[in-house]
């Protein structure tokens, strides 16, 4: 995709905010007319820009009251273990998100449990059931003190 403008960067910053704005709203508060907003709003989603559209759900009105990060250590880096360790990842909606890292760990997973005893079950039964994963270290948060999910456009 060639250089975004400033009217469609207009738009993803709306969209980030609330992407359930009807797109009269969100053409006005662009500053463009309906039309020029669902053309740009079109190119934003094919060129891959937009990836989803999706509702941000309450986790603890969901009884998903814990939030873990995990630093994963695998026993080495072959690709039959860096398989078998992804197919854990995407196959468990527990694990949010997951990067892998440089530094000491090889992998920072975020999931979300209803409480202790529910992630000592998955951690037991999925994580260090992998043959791969040498080691899990677990810090339970306390407190969120930021989440977002806008990127600073």
């Amino acid at each position: 995709m060639k250089e975004i403008d400033q009217g469609s960067l207009r738009l993803l910053r709306l969209l980030q905010q609330d992407c359930s704005l009807a797109l009269s709203d969100m053409a006005e508060r662009a500053g463009m007319s309906q039309s020029t907003a669902w053309r740009k709003v079109q190119e934003l989603e094919a060129a891959g820009v937009i990836r989803a559209r999706v509702a941000l759900l309450d986790a603890r009105k969901l009884d998903l009251k814990l939030c873990v990060i995990a630093h994963v250590t695998l026993d080495d880096h072959h690709e039959e273990a860096i398989a078998s360790f992804s197919a854990v990842v995407r196959n468990h909606p527990e694990i949010l998100e997951c990067y892998a890292l440089s530094g000491a760990f090889d992998y920072m997973l975020k999931i979300r449990a209803a409480d202790v005893e529910s992630y000592e079950t998955f951690m037991t039964r999925y994580l260090l059931r992998n043959p791969h994963v040498r080691n899990v270290v677990s810090s339970f948060v306390l407190r969120e003190m930021k989440a977002s999910t806008e990127l600073p456009l």
